[in-house]
């Protein structure tokens, strides 16, 4: 996955908008007005942090030592940095970003 796939992805879900609030270098997807997606623009690999589950989070992170880290500048017990390394497949990341998205829209501003 690149980062226009990645946008592509994001961008096809329901009530979602695109957002540079931090800056021209990085990316937000917002549902609800709430992130579900942030993505630095000049990271190599590319890497996106995603909502999660605090049990899945951890189980992600076991098991994806150098994929699945806890979210760079984000509350580490309900965010994950994810790691565009190989590791995962585009379904897996595709996983990672649905349950990200189906946890924020599940919640009304």
């Amino acid at each position: 996955m690149d980062i226009e796939q990645l946008q592509e992805y994001c961008l096809g879900k329901a009530d979602t908008e695109e957002t540079l609030p931090f800056g021209p270098d990085t990316l937000v997807f917002k549902v609800n007005s709430k992130v579900f997606l942030l993505t630095g623009l000049d990271s190599h690999p590319l890497r996106f942090n995603v909502k999660c589950d605090p049990d899945r989070a951890i189980e992600l992170r076991e098991e994806y030592p150098d994929t699945v880290l806890p979210g760079f500048h984000m509350n580490k017990k309900h965010w994950n940095t994810v790691i565009i390394n190989g590791v995962l497949s585009n379904k897996q990341l595709k996983e990672l970003i649905d349950h990200s998205y189906d946890l924020v829209k599940g919640k009304k501003k």
